[in-house]
């Protein structure tokens, strides 16, 4: 199945509602699709895969990937055999950053799984056939807080994490009144590196009789020793997000014992073979992982969504990013009802 052309679109997607986390405030998201058409057999075949370069994450500005596609994706898979696909995601060039890395893996897997014939989550191992997804709230002031959670609540999601990190008092102050008014939820926390470690420590001791799932990525990603301390010293599973995007990341974690979860997002670590390879390590080292996204349209969405349903310590899944944008050019690839995710009836992404 040879590679017959490359050729990629740009969109500037525009969120309904800004977010604050704990070091940014974020109003739109720039997205790249790159489309990979193969020839076989006389028929033509198609994969498409996304990338949502993010700065403070994958260290990649649009323009790096835009570059990245024109000048070194774009030659480098013309006139291969596109069944090689793990060799090629493999064997990109130097330079090419982790979300354009990510955009050109799943297009591949993408290509390959309409050529089997099959949805990529069954090429893939279809150990499930859905998932229950929380939805963020980003740092607001408390009345707002409520609102947008009452809204979540309204169009069915049962999942609710509360980004925090700004200041401890507020965030606990935040998930008691969220507790007390919506005790059927479940809460996860997200810290995004704010926290000291006795602050997480304090945060932790606080939250728990609040029937906090997970607590994630409370310390900055600096040093992990002072993750390792937080995890040890409290009794909320910790999980990492910033400090996870290699595969050597994984190792050095899971082996120093480190955190008790994973979040293991497409867009950072560069794709579903990286990813499988995390997880592959998470799951020997007996931790539970949870398929995370950046600001992703549904068609990078669809990859995570995809990638939760292969593996069995894949139990959780944040895969909220597409719910916010004006416009997203390709809504409809699943279905999301009562905040449970299941993929739609298309081959390969959908």
């Amino acid at each position: 199945m040879k590679i017959v052309d490359v050729s990629y679109e740009r969109h500037d997607l525009r969120l309904a509602e800004p977010y604050v986390i704990a070091y940014e405030r974020i109003d739109r998201a720039v997205n790249f699709v790159l489309r990979i058409r193969a020839t076989d057999g006389g028929r033509e075949y198609e994969g498409m895969g996304c990338a949502a370069p993010d700065i403070p994450v994958t260290g990649e500005s649009p323009a790096d990937v835009e570059t990245a596609i024109r000048d070194v994706i774009g030659p480098y898979l013309r006139g291969e055999e596109a069944l090689a696909y793990a060799r090629l995601a493999r064997d990109l060039p130097a330079g090419v950053g982790p979300s354009a890395r990510c955009m050109v893996d799943n297009a591949l897997h993408d290509l390959v799984a309409r050529r089997a014939g099959l949805p990529l989550y069954r090429f893939l191992g279809a150990y499930r056939d859905s998932i229950a997804t929380s939805v963020t709230v980003g740092i607001l002031p408390v009345d707002e807080t409520l609102e947008r959670v009452r809204e979540w609540r309204r169009r069915g999601f049962t999942i609710v994490k509360l980004k925090g990190g700004a200041s401890l008092a507020g965030d606990v102050e935040r998930l008691t009144l969220v507790r007390e008014l919506f005790p059927e939820l479940t809460l996860r926390f997200d810290g995004n590196q704010g926290y000291t470690e006795a602050e997480a420590i304090e945060f932790s001791a606080r939250a728990r009789p609040l029937g906090v799932e997970i607590l994630e990525q409370p310390t900055p990603v600096g040093d992990e020793a002072v993750l390792g301390a937080v995890t040890a010293g409290v009794r909320l599973p910790v999980m990492a997000d910033e400090s996870l995007k290699t595969l050597a990341d994984a190792f050095r974690l899971a082996q120093h014992e480190r955190v008790d979860m994973v979040n293991i997002k497409l867009q950072k670590v560069g794709g579903l073979l990286e990813g499988l390879s995390i997880n592959s390590v998470a799951r020997a080292a007996g931790l539970e992982a949870m398929v995370g996204c950046l600001d992703e349209c549904s068609l990078g969405i669809s990859a995570g969504l995809h990638f939760a349903l292969s593996r069995p310590n894949i139990v959780y899944a944040d895969l909220d990013g597409h719910l916010d944008f004006v416009d997203d050019p390709y809504a409809g690839l699943f279905h999301l009802e009562g905040g449970v995710m299941r993929p739609g009836e298309g081959l390969g992404l959908g």
